[in-house]
């Protein structure tokens, strides 16, 4: 009998055993949805589900629940749960487990295990997923007594929500799941860990040392969107009249129309935004991580004075030589420092206006664009037309991901959303399901080139069957362009990088979604206007034309400044 979110459904459970606990564990911690696929060795914990306060979410795929729960703990910035079984499910957590790390992403990844007595041999199915996932989580650990549970589960979500958050391996032995603790337990206090305020003197330091600069410019990386900083950046920044650019990770942290923003930096090349940094003297980083923006692009010799505001401190890195770190909460940061610098320092925005301007025209190019195949420019405007400032854009990793992260305005944060730090493939789609999840009150769009979305567009059918209304945007170019465009750009040659795709809107209507074939330019606007507001899983084919690659990084290559 399934039975799945069906009401007043209670296991038959006589007695409390661990598949019960932790699931009353994870209700203390505020889990709405665990994501995944039951195997043997966890159907007491899938079965302890039913009746609980949590949506188990059954995906098609793994790596799928790891994305899920990635974005959804992005969203939410309460750790996303996914759960699998032993093995070859456990190991397909992984992908999605190490990008919620390197995103930075609160994220708890839950997987059965054999037996206490059969882990320490060669046995089926069994491997050492502890240590697997050790390199890519902030804490990785087997449960090895059932009265160990509700200290384990507080510590995974304390760890993953952590002043620098990121994911937490728990496995849970298929002996001990259906264990019973020696006495009554119950779910730990959940504690919640608030920023101190940054200290005095460390606000009067680097007070110091933007009063000597004379070129100042902030790169606003993504800690401040999970800050909740934007308003406080925003005063900062008119306070100062300094100029801001965001990470790729960061987009619309700071809106990308307010007079002082530089737009996104992180493109292969040198792009528009990074002229903002070459006259600059000093930068002043807020909430940003060295994985999500190689420093070198902005500070190539290593002679910038850096002031970095964050919750924790910053990498080491020869290219980002912190002169004061400042570590607490964000906005009060901000606010300290504004306050103890002179009134209106004589900072030059000019080039943010030019580097505005530089971006706009690449739009308009886009919106005056006829051609078919579609440029990517114009598909970044429509998107951007078709999209209300709330709205949500997933942009997968490829050439796509490229042009919107540097060319797709973005005003509020975490509504253009990109893997910045692993940069993996595959992430949008289900990605989506959960954005939508967490966000349901907002439309939700994934951008995914052909590539990309294969890998896995099988989540369709849980968007279908879970009533998740979402539009995937699948950009056709029949090759891995991200590739082709980096071999031609440093051999002068491609190889390897062209493959054929099924017919795509067959392909989305067969798993119940509806279908859409852009066929000409002045397609894709409507299309995606009537995809987003209907109630429904919508998939929309747009060929692309991605011989503009190779032309914007010409252009970019003889630009010696905007200014």
């Amino acid at each position: 009998m399934d039975t799945q979110r069906t009401p007043g459904y209670r296991s038959t459970a006589t007695a409390e055993d661990v598949a019960h606990l932790m699931v009353r564990c994870l209700e203390a911690e505020g889990v709405e949805y665990v994501f995944g696929i039951p195997g043997e060795e966890n159907i007491r914990f899938v079965d302890a589900l039913n009746g609980s306060e949590i949506r188990y979410v059954l995906v098609r795929h793994e790596q799928g629940a790891s994305f899920m729960a990635e974005i959804y703990g992005r969203l939410t910035g309460r750790a996303g749960v996914c759960s699998a079984t032993l093995g070859p499910g456990a190991i397909n957590l992984l992908l999605g487990t190490a990008d919620a790390t390197t995103n930075s992403t609160p994220m708890v990844a839950l997987a059965a295990q054999g037996s206490l007595g059969r882990v320490h041999k060669e046995s089926h199915q069994v491997i050492d997923l502890v240590s697997m996932f050790a390199p890519v989580t902030q804490w990785s650990a087997r449960v090895q007594s059932p009265d160990a549970v509700p200290e384990m589960v507080r510590k995974a979500f304390k760890t993953a929500q952590s002043e620098r958050p990121g994911a937490v391996f728990l496995a849970v032995p298929e002996d001990i799941e259906a264990a019973h603790p020696t006495t009554p337990l119950a779910p730990l206090q959940v504690d919640t860990v608030h920023a101190d305020a940054p200290s005095d003197s460390q606000i009067a330091r680097a007070a110091e040392v933007l009063k000597a600069a004379r070129r100042p410019v902030v790169l606003a990386g993504h800690g401040a969107a999970r800050a909740g900083a934007s308003a406080a950046l925003v005063r900062f920044a008119e306070r100062l009249n300094v100029p801001v650019a965001t990470t790729f990770h960061g987009k619309g942290v700071f809106p990308d129309d307010h007079p002082n923003a530089l737009g996104a930096v992180g493109f292969m090349r040198h792009d528009y935004g990074n002229f903002g940094f070459d006259a600059a003297d000093a930068l002043i980083c807020v909430g940003y991580e060295v994985q999500e923006f190689d420093p070198r692009k902005i500070n190539p010799h290593g002679d910038k004075r850096i002031v970095h505001l964050h919750r924790f401190p910053a990498e080491v890195d020869a290219h980002y030589p912190v002169t004061v770190g400042v570590e607490g909460d964000l906005s009060q940061a901000l606010d300290a420092l504004a306050a103890a610098l002179p009134d209106r320092p004589a900072y030059d925005t000019d080039a943010g206006e030019k580097i505005r301007a530089l971006l706009g025209e690449e739009l308009q190019y886009g919106r005056d664009n006829e051609s078919f195949p579609l440029v990517p420019q114009r598909v970044v405007a429509d998107v951007r037309t078709a999209l209300d400032r709330h709205d949500i854009v997933l942009a997968d990793t490829g050439a796509g991901k490229m042009w919107m992260a540097r060319l797709y305005p973005a005003y509020e944060p975490d509504t253009c959303l990109l893997s910045n730090g692993l940069s993996t493939m595959g992430f949008a789609l289900p990605g989506a399901i959960a954005a939508k999840l967490a966000r349901p009150e907002r439309r939700v769009l994934a951008m995914m080139g052909d590539g990309s979305f294969l890998m896995n567009s099988q989540e369709l059918e849980t968007a279908v069957r879970e009533h998740i209304p979402l539009v995937v945007l699948v950009l056709v170019d029949e090759e891995y362009g991200l590739i082709t465009w980096k071999m031609d750009l440093e051999l002068g040659r491609h190889s390897h990088t062209r493959f054929t795709n099924p017919d795509l809107v067959a392909y989305a209507e067969s798993f119940g979604a509806r279908g859409y074939l852009v066929e000409a330019a002045a397609q894709l606007l409507p299309a995606l206007q009537r995809a987003l507001d209907d109630d429904a899983v919508s998939v929309i084919a747009c060929p692309v034309d991605y011989s503009e690659n190779l032309r914007l990084t010409d252009k970019l290559g003889a630009l010696h400044g905007p200014f």
